[in-house]
This record gives C-alpha cells, structure tokens and sequence, in this order.
C-alpha cells in the first residue's frame, strides 16, 4: 500500500508540476471529469485529458516503479557492513580411547566498508589428543589496507560510481515518462486532427448533396445537361468515399485515446481545440543557453563523464598491491573457561602482490579509452543537439508562416467560391470551375487542420527536446556512505 501510495503522489507531483509549467494564465480551464454538452455527448479537453492519462494509463506507472527500486542499488552492489556471526560445533570421538569431547568454534566480524576496516572476534574450543581438558583460545584482531582500497578508498569510488549511476536512472526514468507524455499528447493531437477533418468531410459532403438536388433540379428545367448531373455525381461519390477514409481514421484515433484514459463510459467524446501551445513562441537563443545550462540531457552527459573519471581512478587503486596492517590480541587456555591463559599481543603486516596483474592492467587501460570516449561523445552528442533543435525551431517558423498564408488562400477561396456560385449560376462559367473551386477551399481548410497540429507537435517536441515538457526538482546527489 505504501509504495502503490508514493508512485500515486509522484503522479500527482509531474503532473502539476507538468501543467503549472506550460499552460499561461489565459490557457488555463477547470479540469473537471467532463463538460457536459448533451446527453450523450461529453467534451473532453486536452488538460482533462491529460489529467486522467496520467493517473490512469497504467504505462505511466509503470515508468515511475522503476525509481522505487532505486534505492536498494548500493545495498546490492557495495561490500555488506553487517555483523556476521559463524557458529561451528562438532562432537569428536578419539578411536582406541575412551574419550569423547565436543569442539565449538564461534567467531564474530564486522566490516567498515569506507574505512575498510575489518575486525574479528573469535573463540574455539578443541579437545586434546594428550590432555584431558581441552585448549581453548580467544582472540581479536583488527586488519587495515593501506594501498589497495587504502582505509577504504575503494569502496568509496565504487560508491561514488554507483551514486552516478543511480542519479543518471532517475533522470532516464523522467526522460522515459517525458517521451511518453508526449506520446501521450501527441494521441489528444492525432484525435483533434481527425475530428476535424471529419466535420470538414461532413460539410462538404452535405454541400455537395445540395449541389447534386440542385443540379437535378436544373436538369429538369433543361438548364443543365445529364453530363452535369453525373459530374456532379462523381464529385459526391468521391466526397462519400473521403468521408469514410475520415470516419474511419477518426475512430482509430478515438480508440487509441480511450485506451489511454481507460475510457469505459457509453457516452460520445469529442474533443475541444486545443489552445495549449498554440501561442508559444520559441526563443532560441535564451532557451538554448537555459538548456545546455540546466537541462537534464546535459546533467546526465556531465554525470556520465565524472562516472567515467572515477572508473580511471578506481582501476588505478586496484594495480596498487593488497597490503594490510594486522593487529591482534589472542588468549590461550585450558578448558572452556580458558584457566591457565597464555597472553600475546601481536602486530604484523600481510601483502599480496600479483606479477603482472594483466586483467587489472587491461581494465585501466580501457577505462581510460572509455573515459576519452565519453568527451568525445558528450562534444558530439552537444553539436548534434544545437543542430537539430535549430532545424528544429525552423520547421517550427516554417509552419506558422504557412498557416498565415494558408488562411489567406481559405478567406480568398471563400470569395471566388461565392462568386463562381453566382457566375456559374448565370453560365459564365463551366461547371469544372465552379467544382474546382468547391475543392479548393476544400483542400485548404484540411491543410489549415494538418499545418496547425503539425506546429503544436512540433511545440511538444521541441518542449520534449529541451527538457521542458515536464519540470521536476533537481535531483539531490547522496553522500557517499
């Protein structure tokens, strides 16, 4: 229940956190379940739809579990700093004497992982083959590394490593749940887009329907011809089979946003136009310098690189020869209680020094070339980045001028429609102009649609790009432990 309730509120944060990011004062609307229209036909608005993607498209929790795992990554991967207690007992029986003991041998250790230092208590109990008591012994003793992992300098690479491993997770894991609210946003787009166009098809079906009842009538009066009349036919015909080209992308995009929202009600959704994005302006310049300064690609290029450094420095220890310093403190006496006890305190220093050491050598070696790689990747990876989001900002200025002039060519074909309404009325002109005319705005008003989600996909990505789409606090570095 308590990890069901963290990925619920961590939901709820991105998500606010998400909108209070991108939606102006004058964009924003009430997110209410639905605004209701008729009986039977609900409006569902893109910050709506956002609001129940989010919390109930499954595929977003999904992505945020990830992160619960998180935490337990070093208690995995760094040595354990538990205590460990070893219990040995045995019952030996001495052949050819009457004589049977029992052995017990118990030992306690504990190890400090970023100081590396290992203590260990111990005491056995044995019985003797010459005496009737048996030899006890207790001891203590303290091992400290002074050059591999000196006082534990290991240990704390590798967990530096893992705290940039682990940081650069949670910003893939925001980039994953990122990529997919754009998705997801793009899915509310791809429904509008097709809802759109749908009402255009509609209306230009009925119209033709009306110019075909009219045309017929004009054939009646003998003021057109039958080749008039299957003119216009064939234009109706063609109207009817785009109108069904539409129905049917219109219910594929209906379907894929039900699947998001988990839509399981009767009633009809249609969807609103969505103003969220439509008047942003893209600054490059200021937006760029923001990017490379504060963006999460950029953390995560930068963490790579120190993670690489430290991967140098870790293998660089380990060619250092394992050397400890011991000290120890052992008693040694008859008997369980250990009488008569023997006292030493000792010192000494144990070294392990491998001829060679060609793995370890090797992984230095290709640590370094990782590291020179990963400069190497993070200064193309910087290029690559300004140049596609300059191509980028400039589809984006492409597509309002074309929008612009779009709008132009719907408010002049509206007029020539009119006017060859009235010219092809009096016979001024033929019927394939006035057709062509009727299409004209047609084709206009459908790019119109198409060039105006196209800009606010575009928008999204480039938001998504800039690590913009979803805003969420900077990600606090551990201590090292």
């Amino acid at each position: 229940m308590r990890n069901n309730r963290e990925i619920l509120l961590l939901i709820m944060f991105v998500f606010f956190g998400f909108t209070a990011g991108i939606i102006s004062a004058n964009e924003k609307t009430q997110t209410v379940p639905f605004k209701q229209e008729s009986n039977n036909i609900n409006v569902l608005t893109i910050e709506q739809f956002i609001a129940l993607a989010t919390t109930k498209d499954t595929v977003f929790e999904a992505i945020l579990i990830d992160e619960l795992a998180l935490k337990y990554k070093k208690d995995f991967k760094l040595p354990a700093k538990d205590l460990v207690l070893s219990v040995k007992s045995e019952y030996d029986v001495f052949l050819g004497k009457d004589k049977e003991d029992p052995s017990a041998t118990v030992s306690l250790s504990k190890l400090f992982p970023n100081a590396g230092t290992s203590l260990t208590a111990g005491y056995k109990s044995n019985p003797s083959f010459t005496s009737t008591t048996n030899a006890s012994e207790f001891t203590f003793s303290i091992s400290q590394p002074i050059a591999e992992n000196a006082f534990g300098k290991s240990t704390r690479f590798y967990d530096q490593i893992l705290g940039l491993e682990i940081d650069v997770a949670k910003h893939q894991i925001i980039e994953a749940y990122e990529d997919y609210m754009a998705t997801i946003i793009g899915v509310y787009y791809d429904w509008y887009e097709a809802y759109a166009n749908l009402r255009i098809g509609q209306s230009s079906y009925q119209e033709n329907l009306k110019l075909l009842d009219n045309i017929k009538d004009r054939e009646k009066s003998k003021i057109a011809l039958p080749i008039d009349v299957n003119k216009v036919n064939i234009q109706v015909l063609a109207k009817k089979e785009k109108l069904s080209n539409l129905t049917e992308a219109y219910d594929r995009a209906l379907n894929t946003l039900e699947t998001a929202i988990r839509y399981e009600g009767s009633d009809k959704l249609i969807p609103k136009e969505p103003f969220i994005y439509s008047g942003k302006e893209v600054e490059f310049a200021s937006e760029y310098k923001d990017f490379v300064d504060n963006s999460r690609t950029y953390q995560v290029l930068r963490l790579l690189e120190e993670k690489s450094s430290f991967e140098v420095d870790k293998n660089a220890n380990e060619l250092l020869p394992s050397i400890n310093l011991l000290i120890g403190y052992k008693v040694e006496g008859d008997d369980f209680s250990i009488k008569n006890e023997d006292n030493m305190l000792y010192a000494g220093i144990s070294m392990d020094w491998p001829i060679g050491e060609q793995v370890e050598e090797a992984e230095y070696e290709t640590s370094k070339i990782t590291l020179s790689k990963t400069r190497l990747t993070t200064k193309n990876t910087h290029f690559q980045l300004h140049t596609d989001l300059k191509n980028l900002h400039r589809q984006i200025i492409k597509e309002k001028e074309i929008i612009e002039i779009i709008e132009q060519k719907i408010e002049l074909a509206k007029a020539v429609l009119v006017d060859e309404t009235e010219n092809y009325s009096f016979g001024k002109v033929t019927l394939n102009e006035f057709i062509q005319a009727v299409n004209t705005l047609d084709d206009n008003r459908f790019n119109k649609t198409l060039h105006s989600v196209e800009m606010r996909k575009l928008i999204v990505e480039w938001l998504r790009m800039t690590d913009q789409l979803i805003r969420k606090d900077p990600i606090v570095r551990e201590e090292v432990r």
